[in-house]
């Protein structure tokens, strides 16, 4: 429910954004929107480190309650009403394909490290996938009413923004779910320490983000979002360099870096999307959009995790090798790093605690610059991307269209919503 939550309210967001702005303005607003990423970031493990400190786990869910009610108010009394004139049909059918063709991919990725990535069934799961995710794209292009209409793809601005908004979110998810585990587990930040060390990250994507259109206003989008990708890239390169004994100093930099580079891509790419696309179909650019986002970052925690759980669980695995250790011990401590940790903790694992906690925090830190590597080459794949198909600039077509459907559609607001609405 919270997924569902999530996806009517993602895209919504930047629909209506682009309705309220004139294509002159959007670049700003969109700047403005990916900057609240930033304080979302900050806010997030600030307030769950200090919640799981002092309430039960469940109050992080139970925060949302009072933050919804406010949205609620605020969204009824100030966002304006904007709809596709068309109202096509739900596409029951493409929704449920797509759902099904994303599960069983990410499905498939995640248990690779345990069933082997060569594995009769892992091969198969994949397989059935890809063969769903083709099913998907051959029923939108039959559909009178698709959920996806896959013609908008033929627009290089289009197809070029959102693979960099993927690869970007690849890499930034996949980064960050590293990154959490290895403040908390290998340097033993507790929960709300790590919370405030990420204050770098996040209040740079903060000034950064709505920084962004100026940039684009000088240089173009094509350079800028191709400088966020190689800066985020170059931050992922030095984060493999990190040790078990790292000083805190020589992460936040990096942090920096890697920030300032997300902020150059995501808004952006983001304003290229939306203006890639007719206004009345905002939703639906807005709604790619958002789906780029989170299908990139299912499968970076899912790629990179599973690779850094591969290298992990090999290295750990060699050390019990001739030990006399019960099979579920092995299993948890191959399992995670924290696993590693809490069976070091056992009384019967004392005589070798010592060395397995060393032997774990060594094989995380060298997982861990694999899975930043990975990361750095999927950002290089992106700046190859942007540089040769991404446009500069809008065309003028384009934002003449754009304009002239903005000024038609606030002209139609003024005089069947009445002022306030």
């Amino acid at each position: 429910f919270m997924g569902i939550g999530g996806a009517l309210i993602m895209p919504a967001t930047l629909s209506i954004i682009t309705n309220v702005f004139p294509p002159q303005e959007r670049g700003k607003a969109i700047g403005v929107w990916a900057g609240t990423a930033g304080i979302g970031v900050a806010l997030g493990p600030l307030t769950g480190g200090f919640l799981l400190a002092h309430f039960y786990w469940g109050s992080i869910f139970l925060v949302n309650i009072p933050i919804v009610i406010f949205g609620l108010i605020a969204g009824f009394l100030l966002i304006p009403t904007s709809k596709d004139p068309s109202a096509p049909k739900l596409d029951p059918v493409g929704a449920a394909l797509s759902v099904a063709a994303l599960t069983t991919i990410v499905y498939a990725l995640i248990e690779a490290p345990d069933r082997g990535w060569t594995a009769p069934l892992t091969l198969a799961i994949l397989g059935a996938g890809l063969v769903l995710a083709a099913v998907f794209v051959w029923w939108e292009q039959r559909s009178d009413h698709p959920m996806l209409d896959v013609s908008f793809f033929k627009n290089p601005r289009f197809s070029a923004a959102n693979a960099a908004i993927t690869l970007t979110f690849f890499a930034m998810f996949g980064s960050i779910f590293l990154l959490t585990q290895y403040l908390q587990f290998t340097l033993g930040y507790s929960p709300l320490e790590s919370g405030v060390r990420m204050l770098p990250y996040a209040g740079t994507m903060m000034v950064v983000a709505p920084l962004s259109s100026k940039v684009v206003e000088k240089f173009g989008s094509k350079r800028t979002i191709a400088t966020g990708l190689g800066l985020a890239a170059l931050a992922l390169v030095l984060m493999g360099s990190l040790s078990v004994n790292t000083q805190y100093i020589d992460i936040a930099w990096r942090f920096v870096i890697l920030a300032a580079g997300m902020a150059l891509v995501m808004a952006p790419a983001t304003d290229s999307v939306m203006g890639s696309v007719p206004l009345a179909k905002a939703g639906v650019g807005s709604a790619v959009n958002d789906t780029t986002r989170q299908v990139g970052g299912a499968l970076g925690v899912a790629i990179i995790g599973s690779i850094v759980s591969s290298v992990y669980g090999s290295k750990v695995g060699d050390f019990f090798a001739g030990k006399p250790v019960p099979r579920t011990a092995v299993d948890a401590a191959k399992n995670s790093l924290g696993g590693a940790i809490a069976v070091s903790k056992n009384p019967a694992a004392k005589q070798f605690a010592s060395g397995l906690v060393n032997t774990a925090n060594q094989a995380f830190v060298e997982a861990f610059r694999w899975g930043t590597r990975v990361g750095a080459v999927v950002l290089a794949l992106g700046v190859i991307i942007v540089l040769r198909w991404l446009p500069a600039r809008a065309s003028e077509a384009n934002l003449a269209t754009q304009t002239k459907d903005h000024a038609a559609d606030s002209s139609i607001d003024a005089v069947s919503e009445p002022v306030g609405a």
